[in-house]
């Protein structure tokens, strides 16, 4: 290129490389987790809306504006306007913090990777407890999944106010994850490759939220990702081919889990039925086929009323098996991840342990992948630095900066580690990606200025854009937004205290329990960190202008 700056060999490598990012474990957890919580096939109404009112023209927007800029996200808002540094810091920021938590996912399907070469798998059964006379009592309470992730994989404490010892297992798993993402990075840019709902705010909050999360808005890797295109590159069809590929793999990917979701359901209700069944005889000396599924609940009634003495010394055993209860439970995330998918994986025909590697190995591509955009995000407007790639080699300067995001990421693999991840996910990015993605497109379209954008897109691949893009650019795109901030803080301020999930190990069960004050301080930096660059940085900009004046 004129300018020296390396690019693809071909428009199919930044295809592809766009696809690895944005196609992640978000769609494999998040959108099946938010089209269960809202409504179902429904929730797919205001995805698709924001899909093409709001993803699909920002991806097209932060896509042309890299490449015409052919610079990081720090650049290349210095270049649309100066006060609009703190854009391009913030959305650095975001990138780091979600690389710091995202990169613990990748550590976890390295620690069950590892495992899925046991025979038989150390999450198919439960373990017997120290004097061998029955099953450990936690496991026992939950299930074989939930406690080799729970206990094994986490350690996990009681809150997040019990930090706990540090998990040397997951610690080194972590390392490894990060040497990974090193290694892929140093090689460059050639090797990267129910309808009720629908009035419900919070729907379209997390339908948007899951389409800028998901497509990867905000980030500044795909300004990076774009700025190594050429200038003729058709930028417009591709960020179509790459968004559309993006949303039908969380419908596919949806369509899976909720089959796993049925098969979790359906084979919880029937264990839930054979163990009252057996409790049942067993107490009461019955026959084995007195009792079936379809006259348990008349003989749990029938059993109470005659023999009250003796039903109470068992009443704490005495589960409630409702199909639809199973089926009414949502998983998401890690839960989904490595407990649902991981409890399939046992009844599956065939060795367990070939599923379990191809399983795993495919979320940590997808999560390495992901790992590799999330960190242009970082990497490539740190090397558009002058003053430090001046003085620090491009090796030197990743090396640090994956040393600096892996000692902060060890605090997950503490037995809180689990709590801090959650927080992390839930508030490192969400309402700053919004408030970024808005100010993106204000700078684009009312600073820059939309004729003169118009203009350079035309000057690039030969065209105007037509009038959906104008149109979504300049009016819906921006109204969306701002009608979406307003409904996040509405919620957040009607919600009331933040409150967390925390595990139980004496009930085997989740529990609900409020943040303390000093995970809020920590909630509201997480949230400040980025979206203060961008006045803190007009503020600097503005008083060196006025010095040398």
């Amino acid at each position: 290129m004129e300018d020296g700056r390396p690019s693809w060999d071909n428009p199919m490598q930044f295809i592809f490389a766009c696809i690895s990012f944005a196609v992640g474990l978000s769609n494999v957890w998040r959108f099946p987790y938010l089209c269960q919580m809202h409504g179902g096939g429904g929730f797919l109404i205001p995805y698709v809306i924001m899909l093409v009112a709001a993803g699909l023209p920002l991806f097209y927007l932060e896509l042309a504006l890299g490449q015409l800029m052919r610079k990081g996200s720090i650049g290349a808002w210095r270049a649309v306007s100066p006060y609009l540094i703190g854009v391009g810091a913030g959305s650095l920021v975001i990138a780091f913090l979600v690389s710091v938590y995202y990169n613990a996912i990748n550590s976890w399907s390295l620690w069950y990777l590892f495992h899925s070469f046991e025979n038989p798998l150390p999450w198919a059964s439960c373990p017997l407890n120290r004097n061998n006379t029955g099953l450990i009592e936690e496991c026992a309470k939950s299930s074989a999944t939930e406690y080799f992730w729970y206990r094994k994989t986490l350690n996990i404490s009681p809150s997040i106010n019990d930090t706990g010892i540090i998990h040397w297992g997951m610690i080194l798993c972590l390392i490894l994850s990060w040497l990974v993402v090193y290694i892929c990075i140093i090689r460059g840019t050639e090797s990267t490759g129910k309808i009720e709902q629908l009035t419900d705010p919070k729907s379209w909050i997390d339908a948007a939220t899951q389409i800028f999360y998901s497509l990867g808005l905000g980030f500044g890797s795909l300004i990076a990702f774009a700025s190594f295109n050429e200038k003729n590159n058709n930028c417009e069809i591709q960020a179509v081919i790459i968004a559309l590929i993006n949303s039908l793999t969380s419908v596919f990917a949806s369509i899976v889990t909720f089959a796993i979701y049925g098969f979790k359901a359906t084979y919880n209700y029937e264990s839930c039925i054979e163990r009252m069944i057996l409790l049942l005889t067993n107490t009461f000396d019955l026959e084995e086929t007195a009792i079936t599924s379809d006259t348990l609940d008349k003989w749990t009634a029938h059993l109470n009323s005659t023999a009250p003495d003796k039903f109470a010394t068992i009443s704490s055993q005495i589960e409630t098996c409702d199909l639809q209860s199973h089926l009414d439970t949502a998983a998401e995330g890690t839960g989904l991840i490595f407990i649902v998918y991981t409890e399939a994986i046992v009844h599956m025909p065939g060795p367990s342990q070939i599923w379990s590697i191809l399983y795993f190995s495919m979320v940590l591509v997808l999560g390495i992948g992901s790992m590799l955009g999330n960190m242009a995000g970082v990497i490539t407007p740190l090397s558009d630095m002058k003053i430090i790639s001046k003085y620090l080699p491009r090796e030197l300067m990743i090396g640090i900066t994956c040393l600096m995001a892996c000692g902060t990421g060890m605090i997950f693999s503490t037995e809180a580690g689990n709590y801090w991840f959650v927080i992390f996910n839930d508030y490192a990015a969400t309402l700053a990606l919004l408030l970024i993605v808005l100010i993106e497109i204000i700078g684009v379209c009312y600073i820059h200025g939309i004729r003169r954008f118009l203009g350079e897109i035309e000057m690039m691949v030969g065209r105007k854009p037509n009038l959906y893009w104008i149109v979504t650019w300049v009016f819906i795109s921006p109204a969306l937004i701002v009608s979406l901030l307003i409904f996040y803080v509405v919620d957040y301020i009607t919600s009331g205290r933040l409150s967390y999930i925390a595990w139980d190990s004496s009930e085997g069960r989740s529990v609900t329990l409020e943040y303390p004050t000093y995970a809020l301080a920590v909630i509201g930096l997480l949230v400040v960190a980025s979206i203060s660059c961008i006045p803190l940085m007009a503020i600097v900009v503005y008083i060196r202008k006025q010095l040398k004046k």
